[in-house]
């Protein structure tokens, strides 16, 4: 697929992957994790990286299981922390480096979120930019807990299990 990815070949990836196979779930989950974090998000690029260890995995036949398992349970924390971030901190939050440097983030989740309701928090899982601020925002309205943890769980299920067939797929090409 790609020659190099930041100075390091995929075949170098790719043994570093089998040879440290267990660590790949906790790796991939702390990834989801901080990809779900409202500012870490706007410098982290926990797609890309998620997409080399998943790819890589692939590459090498190691078992996914564990992976999938490791990124949803890490998606679904990130996001239940965001919320609860929006719960504790309501709208001061981007007041604060780095968000603060992102004036157009509060309105534009806000009309997303107005917009589609509950549905925003599973839709704005599979927008990069909308990833963290939707659940923060959840919290930041009192969106029912149960109601939220439905969306959330829901989506991350189905958002890191189409991130490990498509990078499992498009390691082979």
């Amino acid at each position: 697929m790609f020659s190099d990815f930041f100075g390091f070949s995929v075949s170098e990836i790719e043994i570093f992957v089998r040879k440290h196979q267990y660590w790949a779930p906790y790796l991939g989950g702390l990834i989801a994790l901080m990809e779900s974090l409202p500012g870490v998000s706007l410098f982290f690029p926990g797609w890309l990286l998620l997409s080399i260890l998943a790819g890589a995995a692939g590459i090498s036949d190691i078992d996914i299981l564990p992976l999938w398992v490791g990124i949803f349970s890490g998606a679904v924390l990130g996001d239940w922390v965001s919320y609860l971030i929006g719960l504790h901190f309501k709208e001061s939050v981007f007041h604060v480096w780095p968000l603060s440097r992102y004036p157009n983030l509060m309105p534009q989740g806000h009309a997303f979120f107005e917009r589609w309701g509950w549905w925003a928090v599973f839709l704005g899982r599979f927008f990069g930019p909308l990833r963290a601020i939707v659940p923060l925002l959840a919290g930041i309205f009192f969106m029912p807990h149960l109601l939220f943890q439905v969306a959330n769980v829901g989506s991350a299920f189905i958002w890191s299990l189409l991130l490990i067939l498509l990078s499992k797929g498009l390691a082979f090409f």
